[in-house]
């Protein structure tokens, strides 16, 4: 059997969100670590083509790596796209449903009866609708907070006008732009009173919640029960391509040491790895400290814990419960440990 020559290049993508993949890029870690074998790294985001945007979703692109929200990769393993996951990411962040102070909402038991906004994206029928998903999840764990459940409240369709999600790449600054902010529809709804109360995450949630002057009802992402953290961005599968991975395990190797560096890195310079973070997001250093915590630098490991293998599951669960995809598989299929356990022997060996 002849070895597979190696590939020209390597895709990366990730959201607009801190992961250690976007910082091991911010730094330049993977053109380092590559530059000798003559191989290009490439990233989805300095990308204006559609059709290579659309492996964001998709992961179709050959010979790339993904780190960024849980809803796109379940659902195109569960359509049958062939990757596998060698790490999981756990960053908690601010994820809270909001409520006008004028609506008498307070607590969560207060959500019986009232109108819940459920964002309705205009992205094409044969894709995933992210924004709903990570809404109804996070409205129907505040109702369960209460010992609620979907029938204790009525639930309205906010339609998007814009394509919040899709991105382009600003000329000028070389910065990635979203082409509307991610809460404008359901931020405008509440704020005429055609629902009661909203989810929102992150620091563009954050920012939505102060701009309206809004009552946090539930905090989600710092709740004590960590059940209640479980969305689409927590936690955070990080997978490649199967071929790749069997073809190629070398790359997939030094690649993941690359981001598991991030963690030992960001620990020994906090203050770098938030305004890293900073300049990745196109966040200021204080908005971030404030939607992730002030020990956002100690939370940018890739693991195989069973917390998130569990967490991982409940949401590939969910998804499933709710429509959000068709086929079920196994998650503890779906992952392939070697990657990881390669570099736990290596790094004892070289402590040896």
């Amino acid at each position: 059997m002849t070895q597979a020559s190696k590939p020209e290049a390597l895709w990366y993508t990730r959201c607009s969100i801190p992961t250690p993949l976007g910082l091991g890029a911010q730094l330049g870690w993977y053109q380092e670590e590559f530059a000798a074998d003559g191989i290009t790294i490439k990233s989805l985001q300095e990308s204006n083509d559609p059709a290579e945007q659309a492996s964001h979703f998709e992961h179709s692109l050959p010979h790339s790596f993904r780190l960024g929200g849980s809803v796109p990769a379940i659902w195109a393993k569960a359509k049958g796209r062939e990757t596998r996951v060698i790490g999981i990411s756990w960053i908690d962040e601010y994820q809270t449903i909001i409520a006008l102070p004028e609506s008498g909402i307070r607590t969560a038991a207060d959500l019986r009866g009232r109108k819940l906004g459920l964002p309705t994206s205009s992205r094409r029928a044969d894709s995933v609708d992210v924004a709903r998903a990570t809404s109804l999840r996070g409205l129907l764990l505040a109702l369960q907070l209460a010992g609620l459940d979907y029938n204790d409240a009525e639930w309205v369709d906010v339609a998007s006008r814009r394509d919040a999600e899709q991105t382009v790449l600003a000329p000028d600054t070389k910065v990635r732009r979203r082409r509307a902010h991610s809460y404008t529809d359901t931020a405008l709804a509440l704020a005429r009173g055609e629902v009661d109360a909203i989810y929102v995450k992150d620091v563009r949630g954050a920012e939505t919640t102060h701009l309206l002057g809004a009552h946090v009802v539930v905090d989600l992402g710092f709740h004590p029960d960590l059940h209640a953290h479980i969305n689409n961005s927590t936690p955070r599968p990080l997978t490649v391509n199967e071929q790749t991975l069997r073809e190629h395990p070398d790359l997939v190797r030094r690649f993941l040491a690359r981001i598991r560096d991030v963690d030992v890195w960001a620990r020994q310079n906090p203050a770098e790895a938030v305004r890293q973070i900073a300049q990745e997001t196109n966040w200021t250093e204080s908005w971030v400290r404030f939607a992730y915590g002030d020990k956002v630098h100690q939370s940018l490991a890739v693991d195989l814990s069973e917390r998130s293998i569990a967490g991982l599951t409940e949401f590939k669960d969910f998804l499933l419960q709710w429509g959000f995809i068709e086929k079920d598989f196994s998650i503890h299929d779906w992952i392939d440990p070697a990657p990881l356990k390669d570099l736990a022997l290596s790094v004892q060996s070289q402590a040896a």
